[in-house]
């Protein structure tokens, strides 16, 4: 029987092979204690997670370790995310860190995960429904400690930034008991003060100390106000349920009076490159107007205004003396028509021609009388209808047909036998 040895490496990458293709250990949830902790200078992790029975070796590259929110030290406990692998040099497995927490916050993250995933389904992080935040604000209103160095911060960088705008302090509790209620009620607040802009915020601090901008009341309220809000809330890593549902994160409060108001220097130049450019128009647009000037003077009606008038007036003198002779013409030929008109007989001779005229008439009169059908009436004669016809012949009419007979007095109706 012929036995086939494995060599060290292939039984590594076998065992390797095998724990990267086991589904549950892709995504392992781990806590324990920290021991040999390693910081490599190029911001990596090297540790160990321990507890009362064993112990495991861990590997956090930079990319996520830059993401941890404290420093890590042996004896700490820890929540970790990760998966499991083998380092093939050595051949021991370890866990692949992708994230870490202290323990005892464990419950924290979770709330904050569940309201983040919440509010997010409503819309309340859309970009669409964020506010502008204004250039150039007269008005900046503060929701933070009134003692401490955020406040401070904000302050002295608006000064030396923008001296022209007016700081207004609204005073919370920021960490603690109580800080939400008197968060949302500062922010209410601020709209009784005509701000331009409102920063949110405080300096860092653990996650529980920044917890009151996790509570949904607080991102609620920010979503609400009908200023437009920067949240300024610990350090550049952290990252709070105000800095998503606000209309701009600011890293530290340092940066959000950064944001929120001008550098005076970039607004001297800006209104000096203004000035500027309204100079050229306007000196551009005066160029213009005086060639226009220059064009119009030189036109030969201003040098000859008279030249403007005697045609016109040429046509003038024209059209009267055209409408006089045409007016003698049309008064000439209407007397020639009324001569004509007057050598008529009806003029001369009126009477003869109205006896004339009634002759004809009396003469037309009596024609007509005498073809008249009542004339015949009332010779004797009658006029026999048939359905309100005329009957002309013998063969018009049958046997109990009822006939209308016409006479010079009346009619009546009578039936064929």
């Amino acid at each position: 029987m012929n036995k086939e040895y494995l060599t060290v490496s292939q039984l590594t990458k076998y065992i390797k092979y095998k724990l990267d293709n086991d589904i549950n250990l892709r995504e392992v949830y781990l806590k324990g204690e920290i021991s040999n902790f390693k910081a490599h200078t190029r911001g990596h992790f090297y540790f160990t997670i321990k507890d009362e029975g064993s112990r495991i070796n861990a590997v956090m590259f930079a990319s996520s370790a830059s993401k941890v929110k404290f420093t890590p030290e042996d004896g700490m406990k820890i929540l970790v995310t990760g998966r499991i692998s083998v380092y093939e040099a050595t051949g021991g497995y370890q866990i692949y860190v992708n994230e870490m927490m202290e323990d005892g916050v464990g419950n924290l993250y979770v709330a904050f995960e569940q309201l983040k995933k919440k509010l997010a389904s409503e819309g309340l992080f859309d970009e669409a429904r964020k506010k502008r935040i204004p250039k150039i604000p007269e008005r900046v209103g503060v929701i933070t400690a009134s003692t401490g160095a955020a406040i401070r911060d904000i302050i002295s960088t608006i000064n030396r930034r923008f001296p022209l705008t007016e700081v207004i302090l609204l005073p919370s509790l920021v960490q603690g008991e109580g800080a939400k209620e008197d968060i949302v009620r500062q922010i209410k607040r601020a709209e009784d003060y005509n701000l331009d802009v409102l920063i949110v915020g405080r300096g860092g601090g653990s996650i529980e100390d920044l917890w009151a901008f996790n509570e949904e009341i607080v991102a609620r309220a920010i979503s609400q106000c009908p200023i437009p809000v920067i949240s300024a809330v610990g350090h550049e890593i952290d990252f709070t349920i105000a800095d998503f549902v606000a209309d701009l994160r600011a890293p530290t409060p340092t940066g959000a009076a950064e944001i929120a108001v001008p550098n005076k220097t970039d607004v001297i130049n800006y209104i000096n490159q203004l000035n500027l450019r309204s100079r050229k128009a306007v000196g551009t647009i005066l160029e213009l107007k005086k060639k226009r000037l220059d064009n119009i003077k030189e036109h030969y009606i201003l040098n000859n205004p008279l030249d403007l008038y005697s045609a016109k007036i040429q046509k003038l003198d024209y059209l009267t003396e055209s409408l006089v002779k045409n007016y003698k013409v049309i008064i000439d030929k209407e007397k020639i028509k009324l001569n004509n008109i007057k050598t008529r007989p009806l003029f001369s001779n009126p009477l003869v021609i109205l006896d004339k005229t009634k002759q004809k008439y009396a003469l037309l009169l009596s024609k007509l009388d005498a073809l008249s059908p009542l004339k015949t009436l009332e010779r004797g004669y009658g006029i026999v209808k048939l359905n309100d016809k005329a009957v002309t012949s013998i063969e018009d009419l049958k046997k109990d047909d009822l006939i209308n007979i016409e006479l010079k007095d009346g009619s009546k109706e009578a039936i064929i036998k």
